[in-house]
Order: structure tokens, then C-alpha cells, then sequence
């Protein structure tokens, strides 16, 4: 399993770099950053100054999305990085969110989604795509390799993830939910006459390392309750289309019956007022907590359950010590120890 790391490019931008040069440093596979531009600093300048800082990290959004961003300038960014820094971009993309919301939009339908996923994998992949009537393409982009990996949660959107999508994002880690969604999601690749075990399956969430005292369970639980509340906003809209005890899992619609709101203001951030709905038991399944041990028992449920990829979210006040514990108490364990060794050596 590959271990990512999730940042929100908070400035300065230059800590946003440090974090990503260490997590390198530790081993992690990938580097994700938030993609809202009103809330927090522009993404791709700064992806462009994590892969100039780093030397084999995977970097891109988690996620962006068509309505913000020209789906040809976004694949225009990331064709680019890819020509100066070699092919080890990313495109993690899905309706939208917090970058919609906050300039007063609403998340882009299904059909939207699925039309922008080809236009920027065939661009990013120095292939053709149509707009409309035209037919584009970069002539200067023939190497460039772009995987684009679908975010979602509902029924309909892991349907065309497992249609689509090269990879599939989850953003919990709660091994129940992980199961039914990747399971949608296979069954959808079948369908569509793709192999399904060639979706790559990464799950994201916040992960805090704590000495396993109750209180520094409960101090890493407010750490990270913020994250219920972000996860709340995409499940509201999935109980308001599906309704509840559904065909979506009561483990992931129920919490949100006490949700009063959300402020994005506050969007990812530890101590947010508007996630106060969320309980601790929801805290526990959506997150990952505790002593190190802890850590590899969730980690390897999720493997077994196909996960290919565990991405860190590090939105908490101990950035830098969570980095540190992963790279010297849980990836040297999860790792083969050949794989381990060159990742210290580099």
C-alpha cells in the first residue's frame, strides 16, 4: 500500500513545500493539496514549487474540479509540470465543493463530470479531444501522463467512477463503507467491459498519532471532528436525493440527522463550530487514531479490502510529528523492507 499526504496550501506556501519535502523524505508516495482559491493559496503554483523541491513524490489536486478550473488550462497545467519535472502529476477531480460553494455555485451535475474527466485525460495524455465541434490537442504535450482519479460517494457517482475513472477516491476510512463503494465501483467497470482490479483505490482521511492515553484520544478526536463535518456536506445531498436507509449504507447517512449547517469559512479546519453534530464513534470509523499499532490494523483492513493507497489528511496541529511518526513507526512496518530502505536512502 502507498501512503500519500493530503496538504491545504495555507501560507506561506513555503511551509506547504517543507511538509511535502519531508513527507518525501519519509517515504510517502504521493502529495495531494486542497484545490479551493478563495480559501487557501493557488494550487498549481505551488505544485510546481513541491516538485522543483522533490525528486520522485507524485503531486496533484484532491480535488479540483470542472467548474472553477477551463478543463483545457487544466490540463494545459498539468501537460506542463509533466514536461519540466517528468511525468508525476496527478489529477484528482470531482463535482466540487468548497471552491463552488464559496463563490455562491452548486456542484456540477454527473454528465458535466464525465464530459471534463475525457477532455483533460486525453489532453494530459497528449491525445485529442473534442469541445463541442472542435477538436484540440497540445502538439507539445506527446509524452505527457496524466491518471485522473474520480471522487465520490454516492451510488451514481461511484457508478461512473467505475466507468471512467483510473483511480477512485474516498475520502474516510471507515472499512464497511470502503467495501460497499469499492464494490460499486468494480461492478461498474465490469459492466463497462473494463477490468475492474485496474482502478486504483485510494482512500483519504485524517490520521493522528497519539500515545494511546484517553486523553490524547480525545485531544486527537477534536483534532480531527472537523472532518465529519466537511464529509457531511456531500452526504446531505446524497440522503436528500436517496432519502434514508437507502441503498447507501445507514454507517454513512445516519450522523448527518443532526447537522445544522456548515460554514465554509471554516472548511478544513481543526475546532470548526459546524462539525460539533459529528460524535466521536463517527470520528473513529471516518478517521484513523491511536498508537502506531493502531494505525497498521486499520491500514491493513483497508488493504484487504483493496486499497491501494492511504492518503494522510494533515489538517491538525501536529503536522510535522505525524509525518515523522509515519516515517519511522508505520511505514518501515508496511513496507517490504527493501522498499523501505531506498526510501530512507533518497
Amino acid at each position: 500500500m502507498d501512503i500519500g499526504v493530503v496538504l491545504q496550501c495555507n501560507p506561506p506556501a513555503s511551509r506547504v513545500i517543507e511538509l511535502a519535502r519531508i513527507a518525501e523524505t519519509h517515504g510517502f508516495s504521493h502529495v495531494w493539496t486542497f484545490d479551493s482559491h478563495l480559501l487557501w493559496q493557488e494550487p498549481y503554483v505551488i505544485h510546481s514549487q513541491i516538485l522543483a523541491a522533490t525528486r520522485r513524490v507524485v503531486v496533484g489536486p484532491m480535488v479540483t474540479n470542472p467548474a472553477t478550473r477551463d478543463w483545457t488550462v487544466t490540463a494545459s497545467t498539468f501537460a506542463t509540470l509533466n514536461d519540466m519535472f517528468g511525468n508525476r502529476t496527478i489529477c484528482g477531480i470531482g463535482r466540487g465543493d468548497s471552491a463552488v460553494r464559496t463563490l455562491g455555485g452548486r456542484p456540477v451535475n454527473l454528465a458535466t463530470l464525465r464530459e471534463s474527466i475525457g477532455v483533460i485525460r486525453e489532453l494530459g495524455n497528449g491525445r485529442s479531444a473534442r469541445i463541442g465541434d472542435t477538436v484540440i490537442h497540445f502538439p507539445w504535450a506527446s509524452e505527457s501522463r496524466l491518471p485522473v482519479w474520480v471522487a465520490g460517494y454516492g451510488p451514481r457517482a461511484l457508478e461512473l467512477t467505475g466507468e471512467v475513472g483510473d483511480g477512485f477516491i474516498l475520502q474516510l476510512a471507515d472499512p464497511d463503507i470502503t467495501a460497499w463503494t469499492i464494490a460499486r465501483v468494480r461492478a461498474a467497470a465490469e459492466r463497462a467491459g473494463r477490468d475492474p482490479g485496474a482502478i486504483t483505490i485510494c482512500v483519504a482521511a485524517p490520521a493522528y498519532v497519539t500515545d494511546g492515553t484517553p486523553e490524547a484520544l480525545a485531544h486527537a478526536r477534536e483534532q480531527c471532528r472537523w472532518f465529519g463535518g466537511m464529509v457531511g456536506n456531500h452526504v446531505a445531498e446524497i440522503v436528500a436525493r436517496y432519502g434514508t436507509h437507502s441503498e447507501v449504507p445507514d454507517a454513512l447517512t445516519d450522523y448527518v440527522a443532526g447537522r445544522r449547517g456548515y460554514d465554509y469559512n471554516e472548511h478544513g479546519r481543526a475546532g470548526n463550530p459546524h462539525a460539533d453534530f459529528v460524535p466521536d464513534e463517527i470520528v473513529d470509523r471516518f478517521c484513523v487514531l491511536g498508537t502506531p499499532d493502531q494505525h497498521l490494523a486499520r491500514l491493513r483492513e483497508l488493504e484487504a479490502l483493496g486499497v491501494d493507497q492511504f492518503a494522510v489528511y494533515l489538517q491538525h496541529d501536529a503536522k510535522t510529528a505525524t509525518l515523522d511518526a509515519y516515517g519511522e513507526s508505520v511505514l518501515p512496518r508496511l513496507t517490504p523492507a527493501t522498499d523501505a530502505t531506498v526510501h530512507q536512502s533518497l
